[in-house]
């Protein structure tokens, strides 16, 4: 199962460094796999992995980063 180009797409428009992007979709995939609620709808029929989800996320900022000044 791939990532969707659209999901990343959207999600790194609003994190645009794509560590932190990394860091931040892993960390909320974790959470999901370990049974946190979804913060998008979510449709079984969907099949998303909990890394699209948590892209998704990112991308409706459900989930805000906080990215470090320079």
């Amino acid at each position: 199962m791939a990532i969707d180009p659209k999901t990343l797409e959207a999600a790194l428009a609003k994190i645009p460094d794509k560590c932190i992007l990394v860091n931040a979709a892993s960390r909320r995939a974790a959470e999901l796999s370990r049974g946190a609620r979804p913060l998008v709808p979510v449709s079984p029929q969907d099949e998303l992995s909990y890394l699209d989800i948590a892209l998704r996320e990112l991308a409706d900022e459900r989930i805000l980063v906080k990215i470090p000044e320079d």
